[in-house]
């Protein structure tokens, strides 16, 4: 098979979440614990830093990656989804496996996969532990892909674990409560292992101190240990940067400057709880004998993009009119959305939004703001929405606008709609935001 054919094969042959929801979903590690026995246990041949999170993990694993490989160690970064190419999903320095690694892979486990009968998302994490393994990277930065306790990339035992916050997504799966759910994520603590937890949420706090301890794990909380700190919006030489001042960090084991300054090229707002997390974990891999330099730190987070390829987060996608996209999709991720919104000075907003059909959007749709123009649209997976039956719904809760064949139809026409001082945003689903990258 050559790559669009093995591709193929990945996509309609695995039981895939993106295809088929929690039906694809399987709720024990066995079929990733025999494939990986297969493989020859490569999760055991290198060095990982593990990371859940309903929010945030993603540009958490990426800012991350940037600084350890900016600080010289070969840093392999496995995430999900991806939005263009599978390939996103596996890097090693930044930089996508290549087609004919995964041809390879494929050719060679095709009995395995026919015995096993893995699920698309255990197959990957398989491909991406085999090549960091073969690949002898120094360290990997492993996102999880839903949940944690069961998730199949929980069979690492990393040198630090990290679970960004805690919010309302996956709920048919993870549970109907935010404890429930932070139970499942807490299943990434192992013995012994460090944790940083990004936000202190009163209400489940107590879960993660439990499972901690059960562990004999030692844990922080970011938003506890770093909390002087401000930003704001800059432009420098053309380009919109978060520019984050860290002052007066509460004591930490190595010595370090008062200060750090930071400009991110991620400029979502949100990303200020991101690097506090990301900040706390560099100082625990500095502890476990990982030489990162300040300036490695600050030369890594201005880059974040072109060293990692990450995409989708509070992305300018066009100038005239402003037009601006993030995959933010639960209600957590959407009130960060809307006050990144709120901070743009603009006439009238212009909300381009498709969202996926097993997930419940009235409480997003609640949140959404009743004095813009929607364009509803179906992100072009089997698991979208239609359009007119999100706009019946989004209907409900006072917000306008009509229909449109495709994402990028409804984009097109915002876009011609717009006014010189208008805003168009891209949102409402991951997959959306993948077809306007």
């Amino acid at each position: 098979m050559n790559y669009s054919a093995t591709i193929k094969y990945l996509y309609t042959q695995l039981p895939m979440f993106t295809r088929d929801g929690a039906s694809a979903y399987k709720a024990n590690l066995d079929n990733t614990i025999e494939l990986c026995n297969r493989l020859g246990n490569p999760q055991h041949e290198f060095k990982s830093v593990h990371i859940a999170g309903t929010n945030g993990k993603g540009s958490t694993s990426h800012m991350l990656a940037a600084i350890l490989q900016t600080a010289g160690y070969k840093t392999g970064l496995y995430t999900s989804p991806h939005l263009k190419d599978f390939r996103e999903r596996i890097r090693i320095n930044g930089e996508m496996i290549s087609e004919q690694t995964v041809i390879d892979f494929v050719h060679d486990h095709l009995a395995d996969f026919d015995e096993i009968a893995p699920s698309f998302f255990e197959m990957t994490v398989g491909l991406a532990f085999d090549i960091f393994a073969k690949e002898k990277v120094d360290i990997a930065i492993i996102e999880v892909g839903l949940g944690g306790r069961l998730d199949s990339t929980n069979i690492i035992t990393p040198l630090l674990a990290i679970i960004t916050n805690i919010g309302w997504d996956h709920m048919n799966i993870l549970g109907n409560t935010l404890q429930l759910i932070a139970g499942e994520k807490a299943g990434i603590i192992k013995p012994g292992i460090p944790v940083i937890i990004g936000e202190h949420q009163p209400e489940i706090a107590h879960i993660f101190i439990g499972k901690a301890e059960k562990e004999g794990s030692p844990v922080k909380f970011a938003s506890e240990e770093i909390q002087n700190s401000k930003f704001k919006i800059q432009n420098i030489n053309g380009e919109d940067k978060l520019v984050i001042e860290i002052a007066e960090q509460s004591p930490l084991p190595l010595p370090r400057s008062p200060h750090l300054n930071l400009s991110l090229d991620l400029t979502g707002t949100y990303q200020l709880k991101n690097v506090k997390t990301v900040l706390l974990a560099v100082e625990e891999l500095r502890e476990q004998g990982f030489n990162i330099t300040d300036e490695h730190i600050t030369t890594a987070l201005s880059n974040v993009k072109a060293l990692t390829g990450l995409h989708g987060r509070w992305e300018v996608l066009n100038r005239q009119p402003l037009t601006i996209c993030d995959t933010g999709h639960n209600p957590e991720g959407i009130q960060e959305v809307l006050k990144n919104i709120a901070s743009v000075a603009y006439k009238h907003l212009h909300f381009v939004i498709g969202m996926v059909n097993d997930k419940d959007s009235s409480k997003v749709l609640a949140m959404l703001p009743k004095n813009a123009t929607y364009y509803f649209c179906k992100p072009d997976i089997p698991r979208g929405l239609e359009a007119e039956s999100l706009k019946l719904k989004a209907e409900s809760f006072g917000l306008q606008g009509e229909t449109y064949p495709s994402v990028k139809t409804a984009l097109q026409t915002a876009q011609e709609n717009a006014g010189d001082n208008d805003l168009v945003f891209v949102g409402g689903s991951t997959f959306v935001v993948a077809e306007v990258v």
